[in-house]
């Protein structure tokens, strides 16, 4: 069994670790393999990642499976990451369960393929009760849309005279969020050794702890989560308060 890192209390773990999973393309370029191979490995990476944070102890976990973005990537591309989509959702359905992970998918349905959707309404009804941690998977995701998308939804009700403009707080946009359930990250980390954040969670990661590490997806395993979680906890996280 995975043990958690060397002398993090308890109270030093993250509570909510969100990934930018990157570099499956890289990964698969260097070892001179059809991006496919790469996007295959990065979904055991996934399995890996899903277990250790479960065994690890931590409460919540988001990855960001597909971006508004991506839909801009090769036809024969996105086929594949749906293909790849549609195996998980039938294969680790029940592993989630046995593990008492809840499944839950973030983002617009509205893009995703009936069939698609209805492995995703069956995932996350079958898991729905379980509650040794929730698994967020970020699909057809884009922060800037989801904010846009809550503040329509607070101005409708604004214009239908439910709501006072003068109510509108920090509190009240995050209750609009996909996220509204959950606590913000705590930490945030992106594979491939790119530094960016490229429209995941920007609201939600106001305060989160960025870790931006060079491995490839792929090679994600549970010695990159553990180092970045130690990294985590030997910052002193203030939130803008003053410094002793």
């Amino acid at each position: 069994m995975l043990e958690a890192p060397v002398d993090i209390a308890d109270t030093k773990l993250p509570r909510h670790i969100a990934i930018i999973m990157d570099g499956n393309g890289r990964w698969a370029k260097q070892r001179h393999l059809p991006r496919a191979a790469g996007h295959r490995e990065g979904a055991e990476a996934v399995r890996r990642t899903v277990t250790a944070c479960r065994e690890m102890g931590i409460q919540y976990l988001t990855i960001y499976a597909f971006s508004s973005e991506n839909w801009k990537r090769p036809a024969d591309e996105v086929d594949d990451l749906m293909g790849l989509l549609r195996i998980y959702l039938r294969r680790e359905i029940k592993e989630l369960d046995e593990k008492n992970v809840r499944l839950r998918i973030i983002g617009d349905r509205r893009g995703l393929a009936e069939d698609i959707c209805q492995l995703i309404d069956e995932g996350e009804n079958a898991t729905k009760d379980n509650t040794a941690m929730v698994l967020s998977v970020a699909l057809n995701y884009g922060s800037q849309a989801e904010i846009v998308e809550a503040v329509r939804r607070i101005a409708k009700a604004v214009k239908c005279g439910d709501m006072d403009p003068d109510d509108i707080d920090e509190k009240m946009i995050s209750n609009h969020m996909y996220t509204k359930d959950i606590p913000d990250p705590d930490l945030l980390i992106r594979t491939s050794g790119e530094q960016r954040l490229s429209n995941f969670l920007l609201w939600q990661s106001a305060y989160a702890e960025l870790i931006f590490i060079d491995e490839y997806w792929p090679d994600f395993d549970k010695k990159a989560l553990a180092t970045a979680i130690d990294t985590y906890a030997s910052r002193e996280r203030r939130f803008g308060a003053r410094e002793n």
